[in-house]
């Protein structure tokens, strides 16, 4: 038997399209879409996806629909039983994930795709509730691990509570060590300190990781420290002595996860229930850790959350891309007006719709590119943990990562909430409908903006971070280098405060170099501001809370922002530029950096011309007229860049985006099954190939 060539091994990966009305599109493309994947991600990725959906499009117990005509009772019962069924497929072994942690996103993303509820229960029962015993704690706690995987246990991680969330440092729940006993005491004062929010706490979570404050004989608090704790018996699930343990209802979206609330009443646990890798109780009674700034053995305990809020950015970027999946293909194929009477032109052909939907293409690539990196940079931090580094370059690396993740999910979150909102309308009434898959997507990405840190709290991380390296003089003063060199350009801050905006032509705008520095200037701009408010406050008799407080809206937020927008669009703009991309495919890639970069910039217009880097009306023109052009030259890949990006029909599950293009074909065949006409109407073989409405009135 002969084996088979690379072209016959890529079409049995990433097979071609059906045939329809999309193909027109497909064909003007400038690049050939397989060969993007290809580049995008390695094999194994591909492979590994591919496995994944298909497995879930032969399995009987995902045929649609997702759950979101059930009850939900019904639809929380079936997303266990899908999760329970996951755990079933070779493509969810323990040690697989624990050795290439990319490809436990690539999981959660995947399902994500199918059904957030499901992927998000599937994550924080697998991956966060694993992670934070895998790096919070110590060899005798990875028992847990593999009764994980095999079902034996189900986990959840509740550390927010009733009265506090963004304030994690005011969580009241507390663990008081005995030493008579050996055991730590955990206890909720009241019922504003039950753990609340909680997602797989509602029905079935046996187990939690729990943080509450730790106290030793004598009454001393050491900060808050992670448990472990059984709150359920696996076999009945009924709560355990001393545990309250509820589900908190319907919520906007994701119904399909129960998130729920936990009180604790004097429950004992064993002292080696503590996950101690940054501090311990002994037997007697006695704190001990490595660590001798608390400060940090609180940010390396909590570092877990970092690991949260990652993978909410790669979440909320999956929302995006479906839904400029979904409205791109519709616009590539839905017909209205044209230039005669008798002729209509997609939709996609008007530059208005191009404006509106082509940045969120870019955007959706960017980012994606981004997340996946910064992903691999945390694993590069947690390994690091792991092994006991406490070297500067470990602590820097820690704080960096910490404000790009913290600007990082409020910045995703944000895009993708907008911009599926935006191609919700770009779709008109038939987007609006439920099947369309928009507004699930819209509901079930809106707690992206709020869990895992709300956003407008998570950016004054960010900023204060960025302020704290003016008030060590490092820019401009003493050298100042990050691991990741996001910060390196701060290091010429004065100069950068003086470059203004020179650009002589167009066709120079269309380079994302253009943004980029740009982007620099911004960012200094706006750390002097916010620098400067903040003396001004303090100056004035503001204490420092009261100072920060009264400087966050028109400084250190959109500092934090433009911060991270200039953070993506760099590292898309290196990777597009390296010598490795192949030549059919640089120029696309290229045009979506700079579109995003001149799209997200165009937002900070008026703070551009309020600091004097752009002056007269020229300038805004000129990012205006290439935002334009790049929509024009990207339009005809539109359809086979969401190509690339999109899931096979069954995962996309939306009749408006589906591969082969037959919109009106594909709706209408929805609109009868679902609402049973089709079984009633006899004369429906004879409309299969084209639907004729207006034969179809005539008959009715």
């Amino acid at each position: 038997m002969m084996a088979s060539t690379p072209e016959e091994s890529k079409d049995a990966l990433l097979p071609d399209f059906p045939s329809g009305p999309l193909h027109v599109y497909r064909a003007r493309a400038s690049f050939n879409w397989k060969e993007l994947a290809l580049f995008l991600e390695d094999e194994d990725i591909l492979r590994l996806k591919k496995t994944i959906f298909s497995a879930l499009e032969n399995d009987p117990l995902f045929t649609h629909p997702r759950g979101c005509d059930l009850s939900m009772e019904q639809y929380r019962e079936l997303t266990f039983r899908r999760c329970k069924r996951i755990f079933e497929y070779d493509f969810s072994l323990p040690g697989d994930l624990l050795q290439n942690p990319l490809k436990a996103l690539v999981l959660v993303n995947c399902l994500g795709m199918y059904d957030w509820s499901l992927a998000i229960k599937v994550m924080l029962h697998a991956y966060i509730f694993v992670s934070a015993i895998y790096n919070s704690g110590l060899e005798r706690h990875f028992k847990y691990i593999p009764k994980v995987f095999s079902m034996e246990v189900f986990g959840c991680l509740a550390l927010t509570e009733l009265s506090h969330g963004s304030n994690i440092k005011a969580i009241r729940t507390t663990a008081h060590y005995d030493p008579a006993t050996e055991e730590f005491i955990l206890h909720s004062p009241d019922f504003e300190a039950a753990k609340f929010w909680v997602g797989n706490m509602g029905k079935t979570a046996t187990h939690a990781v729990v943080f509450a404050q730790l106290y030793t004989p004598g009454g001393q608090c050491h900060g808050l420290f992670p448990f472990v704790v059984q709150i359920r018996d696996p076999k009945t699930l009924l709560p355990m002595p001393g545990v309250m343990v509820g589900d908190m209802g319907r919520k906007i979206g994701q119904n399909g996860l129960d998130n729920g609330f936990a009180m604790f009443h004097k429950v004992r646990i064993p002292r080696q229930n503590l996950l101690n890798r940054t501090g311990d109780v002994t037997p007697e009674g006695t704190y001990v850790t490595h660590f001798k700034d608390d400060r940090q053995r609180s940010a390396a305990s909590l570092g877990i959350l970092s690991t949260g809020r990652a993978c909410i950015m790669s979440i909320s970027v999956t929302n995006l891309k479906l839904a400029v999946c979904i409205a791109l293909r519709f616009s590539a194929t839905r017909r209205q007006f044209g230039p005669t009477d008798g002729e209509e032109i997609p939709v996609l052909e008007y530059q208005l719709q191009q404006w509106r939907l082509l940045p969120y293409l870019a955007a959706a690539y960017a980012l994606d590119h981004f997340s996946k990196s910064l992903f691999l940079d945390l694993i590069q931090l947690l390994q690091g943990l792991l092994g006991d580094d406490l070297s500067t370059r470990q602590a820097d690396l820690g704080r960096e990562i910490h404000a790009l993740v913290s600007a990082g999910k409020p910045l995703a979150s944000w895009t993708a909430q907008r911009g599926i909102q935006e191609c919700r309308e770009a779709c008109g009434g038939h987007g609006y409908l439920a099947m369309s898959r928009l507004g699930d997507l819209r509901n079930d990405n809106d707690p992206n903006c709020t869990y895992e840190g709300d956003n407008n709290v998570l950016l004054q991380q960010t900023s204060n971070y960025l302020l704290g390296l003016l008030e060590r003089g490092g820019p401009g003063g003493t050298r100042f280098e990050s691991p990741l060199k996001s910060m390196n350009f701060l290091e010429a801050y004065p100069a950068i405060l003086h470059q203004r905006f020179e650009v002589a032509s167009l066709q120079d705008c269309l380079d994302s170099a253009v943004p980029l520095a740009a982007y620099e200037w911004l960012v200094c701009y706006l750390l002097r501001e916010s620098h400067q408010k903040l003396n001004q406050e303090r100056k004035s008799g503001s204490g420092d809370f009261v100072a920060r407080s009264r400087s966050q809206a028109y400084c250190c937020r959109p500092l934090a922002l433009a911060f991270l927008e200039l953070t993506v669009l760099r590292r898309f703009h290196e990777y597009t530029r390296q010598p490795s991309v192949p030549t059919p495919l640089q120029a696309p890639l290229r045009r979506l950096c700079a579109l995003y970069g001149l799209w997200s910039l165009s937002q900070h217009t008026g703070l551009l011309y309020q600091g004097g880097y752009c002056s007269g009306e020229r300038a805004g023109k000129l990012v205006e007229s290439a935002v334009l052009e790049l929509c024009a030259q990207l339009k005809d890949d539109a359809v086979a860049l969401v190509d690339v990006i999109a899931p096979p029909d069954f995962i996309l599950d939306s009749p408006i985006g589906r591969a082969d293009g037959e919109l009106y074909r594909n709706l209408w065949a929805a609109i009868l099954q679902g609402s049973g006409a089709l079984e009633r109407a006899s004369w429906w073989p004879e409309f299969t190939r084209k639907p004729n409405v207006g034969s179809v009135r005539s008959q009715l």
